[in-house]
Formats: C-alpha cells, sequence, structure tokens
C-alpha cells in the first residue's frame, strides 16, 4: 500500500519528532534580502558621502541591495537607538562612529536609552576622514594665523556651526579654543545642509567640516579653506596649512565603521566583515574613498575596530568631561 503524505503532515512529523532535522527547511544563508545601512546624519554630509560609497562596495559583494537610511538626530541618537531596537537578524547595519559607539552621546545627552558595549557588535572601520576649518570671506585674512589674530581681538563675535553639540567637528572646535583660550559661538545644527547653507551665506562665519564636505564646494566663491585636522598638509590640499602649524600636536580626525544590533548571528558579523575588507582591498574602493577626500582603512577585524572607539571614548571624553559639555 502507498500512502501520500501532503508537504504539511510531513513538516508536522518533523517538528513532533526529536533530533529529526530537514536540511530543505534550513534558514536561508545570509544574507539572502536587501541589507539596511543606517546613516547617524542627514544627506550631503560626510557620513552620508562616505557611507553610500561604502553601501555600494558592500552591495557588489554581498549579492544584495544595501540601502542606506539616513536618521539624523541627537548627534548619531536616532539612528543608534533605531538600530539597537531593530531584531539582530543581520539585515540592519549601523555607520558607526565616536558619537555613538565611543560612548561620547551618554557623556553628551541625558536619557540616551542605548549603551555602546552592550547593545552592538562592532564588525570593522572602514575609512577615517580628516576634518578642515572653512571660513567666509567676511574673516578677513588668507592665513590660518591671521584668522586666530581676528577671533582673539573678537571675543565671542566669531559663529561656527557644526552638525551638532558633540559632533566630532564641534569637539575640534572646543579642543583648538581651549588650547588656545579662543571665545567663540557654537551653532549647532540638525541638518548639515542648513549649517552648510547658513555659513556659504555668511549667516555664520564658519565650520569645521569633514574633507569630503569641503571637497564638494571646493572653489566656492566667498567662502575659504584655512586650516586642516591632519599633523601634516595634505597632498591633494598643499596650499591650506595644517592646524599642528599653530597648534603643536594637534591631530584629529573622524572615524566611520560598521556594527549590528546585539546578538546578530555570527555567519552575518563574519561575511560582514569579509565583505569590508573585500572592498578596502579593491584599488577602485579605495580611490573612490579618496575621490570624496576620505581615506580607506586597511583590513581590520572587529576587535581592532573596537580598540579605535577606545581611544577615541578616551581623547573625546577628557574633553567633554573638562569642559563640561552638555547638549541641551
Amino acid at each position: 500500500m502507498t500512502v501520500t503524505l501532503t508537504r504539511r503532515a510531513v513538516l508536522a512529523a518533523a517538528l513532533a519528532t526529536p533530533g529529526l532535522t530537514m536540511p530543505h527547511l534550513a534558514r536561508a544563508a545570509w544574507p539572502d534580502r536587501p541589507i539596511r545601512l543606517v546613516v547617524p546624519f542627514g544627506g550631503g554630509g560626510q557620513t552620508d558621502i562616505v557611507s553610500r560609497v561604502t553601501a555600494e562596495a558592500l552591495a557588489a559583494r554581498l549579492g544584495q541591495p544595501v540601502l542606506a537610511d539616513n536618521r539624523p538626530g541627537g548627534n548619531g541618537n536616532l539612528a543608534a537607538e533605531t538600530v539597537a531596537r531593530a531584531a539582530p537578524d543581520g539585515y540592519t547595519v549601523l555607520v558607526a562612529g565616536a558619537g555613538t559607539n565611543s560612548g561620547l552621546n551618554a557623556l553628551l545627552y541625558r536619557g540616551v536609552t542605548y549603551d555602546a558595549e552592550r547593545d552592538f557588535i562592532p564588525v570593522g572601520l572602514f575609512c577615517t576622514t580628516a576634518n578642515m576649518l572653512v571660513v567666509h570671506n567676511s574673516i578677513p585674512g588668507e592665513e590660518f594665523g591671521t584668522v586666530l589674530d581676528w577671533i582673539r581681538r573678537n571675543p565671542g563675535r566669531f559663529t561656527y556651526a557644526s552638525a551638532s553639540v558633540g559632533a566630532i567637528t564641534h569637539l575640534i572646535m572646543e579642543d583648538m579654543g581651549a588650547r588656545l583660550g579662543l571665545d567663540m559661538v557654537h551653532v549647532p545644527y540638525r541638518q548639515t545642509t542648513q549649517a552648510m547653507a547658513d555659513m556659504l551665506a555668511g549667516r555664520v562665519h564658519a565650520r569645521c567640516m569633514g574633507v569630503p564636505e569641503a571637497v564638494a564646494i571646493r572653489g566656492t566663491a566667498g567662502v575659504r579653506p584655512v586650516a586642516v585636522t591632519t599633523p601634516r598638509r595634505r597632498p591633494e590640499w598643499p596650499e591650506v596649512p595644517a592646524m599642528s602649524e599653530s597648534i603643536p600636536g594637534f591631530e584629529a580626525n573622524a572615524y566611520f565603521g560598521l556594527a549590528l544590533p546585539a546578538r546578530s548571528p555570527p555567519e552575518a558579523v563574519h561575511r560582514l566583515n569579509a565583505a569590508m575588507n573585500d572592498a578596502l582591498r579593491d584599488d577602485a574602493v579605495r580611490a573612490a574613498y579618496a575621490r570624496v577626500g576620505a581615506d580607506a582603512a586597511a583590513p581590520n577585524t572587529p576587535e581592532e575596530f573596537t580598540a579605535r572607539t577606545r581611544v577615541d571614548a578616551e581623547r573625546w571624553g577628557t574633553l567633554i568631561r573638562r569642559l563640561n559639555l552638555v547638549a541641551e
């Protein structure tokens, strides 16, 4: 006698029989659908620019679309909270920076609902960016030292924009001001595009911005770069002095990496890290970062990325505590 079982009956039998496995019902290998890359700042800023280069490189290696999802707010808090609450299935990835993953936001903001170490799994560092001070031409002087002299002679008049309180570009200016005893006025923005528009219009005097943003406005009438935060002048901007020429030992850059929600599958962590590192070995991808003014990282491990986050936690956390910075 022949017995015919329906698919539902076979599944019921499998679930009822201890130890019985059904390979054809196993979970599909990661990734088998599009991946969401949560970007902590709005379109047009340096985080958005480098994130889109990264998304394209990852998609080519993972065989699935990697879709950038801009979630600006609270210096990355909104994005970090979104990822911390997401299903830990590997399909929601945070673009990690110092505010969210070095724990700086927990020092700056009241009521942060995520923990940088508990709620995320580090995947890897994909690039760093130098930062550049760009000033409106209403501030006289071509040299960085001349601009500094104007700020000293006009205490409380020099205004500078940033993406938000506690953004690296804000902390760089606080550090510079503290070292030189400058009295400057910080004007935080929610959208980098509005901050840029106001600086270009002269409604604020300056912005410290990532080189990727400075590349986009190079040659724009009415503004000029006056200093870069690398130890030496950048070869593609030889006319722009390093801040260290006026502030000995000064150096500051921003880092960008990938992080997954805690309890994400190890397979997703390993494959995402492998895809990132394969991209970082590719000359075409490294050139794509260079074209937007970013410096591609060397291939690295989650542990090496964690070490970098701790370096920034120490440096910028010390500054935040010393100056008693608090976001309103």
